[in-house]
């Protein structure tokens, strides 16, 4: 079964949680999926993945690229698995995918500032729960460090 990660975003963007995310799956030896909600989305932070740090690199392609199965790290619009990841990664808006036995850790990224998200991200953690899955719920504190708060 797959581990269920809810991290909430209160004090940081997305932006400066995704590369920290994207380096541990990548330093386990995990291929990462990372879904957003639009094509506009999918090209800021594809542009940002590739200029957060001077002494970084994140390898990455787009899902459109004909070599996205051959990356470590997707970025998609898609409900799809293009790379045959094991690490899915849910954000700006998209829900936990259906197909959770494809892979082995799924994080929902969420914005605690939005009540639609924050309600979305409940009953995302409702469903995980009665499926028997593990899952477990971070919260950002006022420094942006993540607390396990469940």
């Amino acid at each position: 079964m797959a581990e269920i990660l809810f991290f909430h975003l209160q004090s940081r963007p997305l932006e400066q949680v995704l590369p920290t995310i994207l380096d541990r799956a990548l330093a386990r030896g995990q291929k990462v999926v990372v879904e957003v909600s639009s094509q506009e989305r999918l090209s800021a932070v594809d542009d940002h993945l590739w200029t957060y740090a001077d002494e970084s690199f994140l390898p990455h392609v787009t899902a459109m690229e004909a070599d996205a199965a051959r990356n470590p790290i997707v970025l998609t619009t898609q409900a799809h698995n293009p790379n045959a990841a094991q690490v899915r990664i849910c954000a700006d808006g998209v829900r936990i995918p259906d197909a959770l036995q494809d892979y082995e850790r799924v994080v929902l990224i969420f914005d605690g500032d939005h009540p639609e998200a924050l309600d979305a991200a409940r009953a995302d953690w409702k469903m995980v729960k009665a499926s028997g899955h593990a899952a477990s719920y971070w919260q950002q504190d006022e420094a942006g460090r993540w607390e396990k708060k469940a």
